[in-house]
């Protein structure tokens, strides 16, 4: 069971990096980070078709990323409970 919980946090960590790298190479309104990587305010780094393509691919990453934030947080609370109270720790906490 850990073992499916690591391999979910770095597939979690894999698409945090995938949507940084999705958001960067977007083009901005102004010359912004696209002069950075020596464009014009007028080129994109993948052409003109794509601007729309990778607001689609952003917005489900984004919707992706905020299921697996949800996801983890509440398998991360689980992970952290006890699981079962035996009969020997509920007598302890009588003591």
């Amino acid at each position: 069971m850990t073992f499916i919980f690591y391999l979910f946090l770095f597939l979690f960590l894999f698409l945090c990096v995938v949507l940084t790298f999705t958001i960067l190479i977007q083009d901005a309104k102004n010359m912004g980070l696209g002069a950075s990587f020596g464009g014009d305010s007028s080129q994109s780094l993948f052409g003109t078709a794509t601007a729309d393509v990778l607001k689609k691919f952003t917005a489900y990453l984004i919707i992706i990323f905020m299921i697996a934030c949800v996801v983890l947080s509440l398998w991360t609370n689980a992970l952290g409970r006890p699981k079962v109270l035996t009969t020997e720790m509920i007598e302890e906490t009588q003591k």
